[in-house]
């Protein structure tokens, strides 16, 4: 297919262009209204971006767990740590608060103060009866003082659930209706019921009212993602439309580039929605990025029309040489970016794969655009002015392309020093690097609701659901004591670890049949001995069916029975010493003939997903170096063309993998992307380079040295050009206010400042340094593809 991209073929591209101007601009506009009308399918992720597969073992399981017990990820949780809470006002209008939401239809059920029931021993019908701690509203201060008494001394049972006897902080549990926990109507409870009823309470009672739990930070994560699409690409355009003008000096061409990009843009929207894709942290970077990527192709047609028009002052033929000279070479280096977007799709990752189709899709048409938009609306304006053309004789952008070549004819062995001695300490870096699975170490830091997660994991040992399920392989087979006896073991293991939460089963509520049964006292708060055991499950079973005991904590059947605990968002490395840790008490106290004992829910399914996305970027980073190496071969048959390439793009990411180290910044899905994207971006230099050192050695007789100081300056300055662009354009990242965002937009911008200048400098130095091996004709002379055409007259 390459085989197309010829001389000829870029001749009657040029032609058909510039002949079908008309045709061409009314093509571009209807399909950006098309695509425009496809903006209306984008959407939010409302449910947590699945980063397994589904037919993983971990989502297998978890989705068998969600088949007997229900959604886990419904929990809202309102908190207050404030000594005036318990003054009659405040107390009744807290209580008059969760009453309240009771009555949105998004809502199942709120567990609150008042909602507490004590477990109350009925000797004369053998049962137990369920009373509330709080009938009414409370009209006295004894009333409260009992209440405290009571909460915080009588019943371990609600201990560490809605309240923390140690610092009094009290809780109320929102669980929304599961139905639509995973749907839009969980944003309209949650923006629109939620916090204003919260945001009113606060303003009357003068009491600061924390909010957190899985659906109401989904949601207000989500919000944050769609709020910054804007201000990224708002801020991408200013800053290189500022960068490009300060370059060229020309507000034409800045406004003919602006453009081209928000066009650009407007596609990439129509695309993600076209495919009715939702707006995830990843594809949430595409519109910026390609904003970011579509400059610099602007950058290199209009720079040549301006050098071919100051060359020979000829616009038709400047013009066709823009389309016919440099639509090869842009081709070629958009189609090695947009590869490397591309191996994303050959992953499992659901998520990784919605980024690598949209931005491939994405980088292609921004290239199409720039080929097309530039040159059509060029032929259109008048000859450029001296003082467009200025920019082409800078002083100080040819003291730049001087000093390379000075430190690449004289300071060859100081180069090479310099980049054994970065390889050397960025390995050492490497070795110091982490991998990371912290839910809230991406998100705005600063945010309220990241404050709130750190509250809820202060006093209540974390907001993230781990469930264990345990199946006694048969019916009422949880009841049995035996069983009781193990899950207690399990849990007293979960108690002693400081990350996880008291745990809530089916455990704790037969201590606490037990406590009632013995009228109360706390010392009776343990599982019945086996002559217990069975006059105190009568009395449970001799409860009214309004009194469902059993609630959430055991299947139907009998046969299952779950652990819910929570856990503070942590490491991936210290989730997998607790899971390790867990794992080993299960395979010791439940026998596997007898029980088959699973761990799953949130917590998990995030480190395992953080785990496996962590590994097919890796995959996918090595895919994207193996295409681009074959790539490489195919255009330049040589193998050792290929390692001459590779060696100045793998080094700069080794140096930043390396900072990564030194800095303490996480292996993680963010920041590991940086790798993909900055690879596939900085290969491009490298392609410019050869293929103009390649046509310098047909024009110099195969002069080596001379070859490669021409390709030097003839591709030294829009190397500088595009490469301050992307440097700034991915430094617009750095203003998010999620840090796996910053991250990117930083490590992508040092990378590819450090990939500029290993090929000015470490590329020419090794073709000068290895001249005789690879500079040979029988490799240069005849490649696959002729990226750049040679130097003959184009016809009027």
């Amino acid at each position: 297919m390459f085989k197309l991209f010829t001389k000829d073929f870029w001749d009657v591209t040029a032609r058909l262009i510039l002949r079908n101007k008309i045709i061409i601009l009314v093509g571009i506009i209807i399909t950006t209204f098309l695509l425009a009308q496809k903006w209306d399918n984008m959407r939010l992720a409302y449910s947590e971006a699945n980063m397994l597969p589904d037919d993983h073992e971990v989502n297998i399981t978890y989705n068998n767990f969600l088949k007997i017990f229900g959604e886990e990820g419904n929990l809202i949780i309102l908190g207050v740590k404030d000594s005036t809470l318990f003054t009659l006002e405040k107390l009744n209008a807290w209580n008059a608060l969760s009453e309240n939401f009771k009555q949105n239809e998004a809502v199942e059920t709120v567990i609150s103060i008042k909602d507490l029931q004590k477990l109350v021993k009925d000797t004369k019908k053998e049962k137990f009866n369920l009373e509330p701690f709080i009938k009414d509203s409370i009209t006295t201060i004894d009333q409260i003082e009992i209440l405290q008494n009571e909460l915080f001394k009588k019943y371990p049972f609600y201990d560490n659930f809605l309240f923390n006897k140690e610092t009094k902080t009290i809780r109320t549990a929102i669980y929304m209706d599961k139905a639509i926990v995973n749907t839009s109507a969980r944003k309209d409870f949650v923006i629109d019921v939620l916090l204003p009823k919260i945001e009113t309470f606060e303003n009357k009672y003068n009491l600061d009212v924390r909010v957190s739990g899985m659906p109401y930070i989904r949601t207000l994560n989500s919000k944050n993602i769609v709020d910054e699409i804007s201000q990224f690409i708002i801020a991408a355009l200013l800053v290189t439309s500022i960068i490009f003008f300060f370059f060229f000096r020309s507000f034409r061409a800045t406004f003919i580039s602006l453009i081209v990009v928000c066009i650009g843009v407007a596609w990439t929207l129509g695309i993600i929605g076209l495919l009715n894709y939702e707006i995830s942290v990843l594809t949430a970077l595409i519109p910026p990025l390609i904003i970011v990527i579509g400059i610099p192709n602007c950058i290199f047609l209009i720079n040549k029309y301006q050098h071919e028009v100051k060359l020979h002052g000829n616009k038709v033929k400047s013009l066709q040489r823009v389309i016919t000279k440099i639509g090869n070479a842009t081709l070629m280096t958009n189609i090695t970016t947009a590869s490397g977007f591309a191996t994303f799709i050959l992953t499992e990752s659901k998520l990784l794969k919605e980024f690598g189709v949209v931005a491939s899709l994405s980088i292609i048409s921004i290239f199409i655009l720039c080929l097309l938009i530039i040159p059509i609306i060029y032929s259109f304006m008048p000859y450029p002015k001296d003082r467009h053309l200025e920019h082409l004789n800078k002083r100080w952008i040819g003291g730049f392309v001087n000093w390379m070549e000075r430190m690449v004819r004289h300071k060859r062995i100081a180069i090479y020093i310099t980049s054994v001695v970065l390889l050397v300490v960025s390995i050492i870096g490497i070795y110091q690097i982490r991998i990371s699975g912290s839910l809230i170490e991406d998100m705005p830091q600063e945010s309220e609701f990241v404050n709130d997660i750190r509250f809820f994991e202060e006093e209540f040992n974390g907001i993230m659901p781990l469930e264990i399920m345990v199946d006694t392989k048969r019916k009422k087979g949880v009841m049995k004591l035996s069983t009781l006896k193990r899950m207690n073991e399990l849990e007293d293991l979960i108690i002693e670890t400081p990350e996880l939460s008291k745990p809530i089963s089916i455990v704790g509520l037969v201590k606490y049949s037990k406590q009632a049964y013995y009228n109360g006292n706390t010392k009776f708060y343990q599982l019945p001995t086996s002559q217990e055991n069975s006059f105190i499950l009568s009395y449970a079973k001799n409860s009214s069916s309004n009194v469902n005991l059993l609630n959430n904590f055991v299947d139907s059947t009998g046969q299952y029975a779950r652990i819910t605990t929570f856990m503070k968002d942590i490491g991936t490395d210290k989730m997998e010493r607790i899971e390790e840790n867990l794992q080993t008490k299960i395979d010791k106290v439940f026998p596997q003939e007898r029980y088959n004992v699973i761990m799953t829910g949130k917590a998990l399914l995030f480190q395992k997903g953080t785990k496996y996305l962590v590994k097919n970027l890796v995959i996918s980073l090595t895919l994207a170096i193996l295409l681009i190496a074959l790539f490489m071969a195919y255009m330049f048959r040589s193998g050792r063309m290929i390692i001459i390439s590779l060696i100045p793009n793998l080094l700069p990411l080794l140096v930043t993998a390396g900072l990564m180290g030194y800095l303490g910044v996480p292996i993680k899905p963010s920041t590991i992307l940086v790798f993909s994207i900055a690879f596939g971006i900085s290969v491009d230099d490298t392609i410019h380079f050869l293929a103009k050192y390649r046509q310098e050695l047909q024009a110099n007789n195969w002069k080596i040295k001379v070859s490669v100081y021409g390709a030097l300056k003839e591709t030294g300055v829009s190397m500088f050009y595009t490469s301050i662009v992307l440097f700034f354009g991915f430094s617009v990242f750095t203003i998010s206010s999620f840090g796996g965002t910053v991250a990117l937009g930083a490590l992508v911008s040092a990378t590819l400042l450090f990939a500029m200048l290993s090929n000015l400098l470490l590329l020419p130095s090794l073709l000068l340094s290895l001249e005789r091996s690879i500079a040979n004709k029988q490799v240069l002379r005849k490649p696959s593809i002729n990226i750049i055409p040679e130097e003959d007259e184009v016809e009027d």
